[in-house]
């Protein structure tokens, strides 16, 4: 089987003859063992109406992908990529005279990761929900090299969706004890957005609740250092709290429980 099958945060043995879309580092299809490969000119539709979820109006899909030229043409150019598929042995999407959609039993990579980082954030994750998929650092830079507007939006809400997950990853594997893992993950959301304050808050938190009390003063002041020069502020109240700044040498706050901060994240 496909490796990136056994990487996402789903066990594939249930659904070996099911197709699996692939988006991360794709697209691509693959049905149990096999790989299949999109032709250039579909991969776009493909992963146009892989990401909408639910039925797409043909002039609205073809519209969008060949917005150049009359609406002839644009519905001409959809026909065709929905024959290169076909020929390709790709029977993912199902096609009428008004709407395309993906076929009901078809699995996306994207839709599974989305539901695992629902899981985390809702509080509902376990098991093999609490273990970081490879597939995650592919995720949070969806389609790259793609610049439509749609591929944009929709890189950037599961870019978000991601780091909310692995800061709540963070948390809850500080929580269980398992403090490697949880500096892991939370480093994982730092390394995408080095500015952003919450990933540096699970990271923090997850050098305190291990005791290594020298690794999250180092942490804060590279932060503290990375805001003023980039941004020119101070890092908030809330992450001072965790390290406290006293004629610039820092305390740490004992009143801080990985609980406590998964109520910030």
């Amino acid at each position: 089987m496909d490796t990136n099958q056994d990487d996402l945060p789903v066990r594939y043995s249930e659904h070996l003859e099911t197709p699996i879309v692939h988006l991360f580092a794709g697209p691509y299809v693959t049905v149990g063992t096999q790989r299949r490969e999109v032709p250039e000119g579909s991969k776009q539709l493909l992963a146009f109406v892989a990401l909408r979820r639910g039925r797409v109006e043909r002039r609205y899909a073809a519209g969008t992908l060949w917005p150049f030229g009359n609406e002839e043409r644009a519905a001409g150019n959809l026909r065709s990529a929905l024959w290169r598929l076909r020929r390709a042995g790709i029977n993912v999407l199902v096609a009428d005279k008004w709407s395309l959609a993906l076929c009901a039993d078809v699995i996306v990579d994207l839709h599974v990761m989305d539901q695992w980082a629902t899981r985390l954030i809702q509080g509902t994750a376990a098991g093999h929900d609490l273990d970081i998929s490879p597939s995650v650092s592919e995720a949070l830079d969806l389609l790259p090299g793609w610049y439509d507007d749609w591929a944009l939006m929709e890189r950037e809400r599961i870019r978000q969706r991601l780091l909310h997950a692995l800061e709540a990853l963070s948390v809850r594997l500080a929580c269980l004890g398992r403090f490697g893992e949880a500096v892991d993950a939370a480093l994982l959301a730092v390394s995408v957005e080095p500015l952003r304050e919450s990933a540096q808050r699970a990271l923090i938190g997850a050098h305190v609740a291990e005791g290594n009390l020298t690794e999250a003063r180092r942490t804060f002041l590279l932060y503290r250092d990375l805001v003023r020069r980039e941004l020119d502020v101070e890092p908030s109240g809330d992450l001072s709290a965790l390290v406290h700044i006293r004629e610039d040498r820092p305390t740490f706050s004992r009143s801080w429980t990985p609980h406590s901060a998964s109520q910030a994240v």
